[in-house]
């Protein structure tokens, strides 16, 4: 699955309502279980929570990107949201995060995972695209966005 499949199959919420980093996390993922991309919730919030207790995933620029990895997924799976008002995620630059793309891939493969990472990380880094994304009204709006 290419970068902007993955995006565009994933899971959008324009408004997480979670306060804290442990739930946005735990409302990502529920966005995820609830469209049936995961075989077991509490396994994937585990793995994402592990991986967060190792090093955050707040980026910069308002910018997270939790992810993990299982056995049980065979590709990779993504979320995308937003919380307009921020909330601390332990970033690198300090600054609240407001935007999240939340990425769960198998653990056999590394490939898939780093490329998305990589080119999700690329695509935030430009403001114009994260102003467009905070200012998005619709799901797909922020589609389009995403992978245009």
């Amino acid at each position: 699955m290419d970068f902007k499949t993955a995006l565009k199959e994933g899971c959008i919420c324009l408004n997480l309502k979670s306060d804290s980093k442990r739930g946005v996390i735990e409302e990502m993922i529920d966005l995820m279980a609830a469209a049936g991309k995961l075989k077991n919730r509490d396994e994937a919030l585990q793995a994402v929570l592990e991986r967060e207790a190792k090093m955050s995933t707040g980026v910069q620029h308002g910018v997270a990107i939790p992810h993990g990895k299982l056995a049980s997924i065979e590709g990779l799976i993504t979320a995308f949201a937003i919380k307009r008002e921020g909330v601390d995620f332990g970033s690198l630059d300090g600054q609240p995060s407001r935007i999240f793309v939340m990425t769960i891939s198998s653990n056999l493969r590394t490939g898939p995972h780093l490329q998305f990472l990589s080119g999700i990380c690329q695509m935030l880094n430009s403001e114009s695209v994260r102003e467009r994304l905070l200012a998005a009204a619709s799901v797909e709006e922020v589609v389009g966005i995403l992978t245009s």
